[in-house]
């Protein structure tokens, strides 16, 4: 398991939970050249712990999730940090309840172009329902 602490000016702190290292490693480079400060955690557990440390603004929590699933996790997180939003990356459907769990769904293969309007959606509006940014 690893942890990644990436600072700089923040205009939020967001915390990416996958298990893929690579994407982790991109997520964290893209957000911080925007401003973001950034956590990463390689599992479920590490970003609860993470999550039960920092006052993190958003959690981008990845799908298909080993030893935790992302329901769980996402069960977890809001029990911690009831009005944080949540963005799950998904690579195709999400099962039945999952959704309702997470404020943002944004496809694996449209992060670039999806990730940062979820974002400043979510960060800028405070709470809101479940929203798609895949289309």
């Amino acid at each position: 398991m690893s942890l990644s602490v990436y600072s700089k000016s923040a205009d939020a702190l967001v915390l990416c939970i996958d298990d893929n290292p690579e994407l982790l490693e991109c997520e964290a480079a893209f957000l911080e050249s925007f401003g973001y400060t950034v956590l990463t955690a390689s599992s479920g557990g590490m970003g609860l712990e993470l999550a039960s440390i920092y006052s993190v603004d958003i959690v981008i929590l990845g799908y298909f999730m080993p030893l935790m699933s992302e329901q769980e996790i996402a069960i977890e997180l809001r029990r911690l940090r009831p009005q944080t939003p949540i963005i799950l990356l998904t690579e195709g459907g999400v099962p039945e309840g999952t959704s309702n769990l997470v404020d943002a769904l944004v496809a694996k293969d449209r992060l670039a172009s999806k990730l940062l309007p979820a974002i400043a959606h979510l960060h800028g509006g405070g709470w809101v329902s479940p929203l798609s940014y895949e289309a």
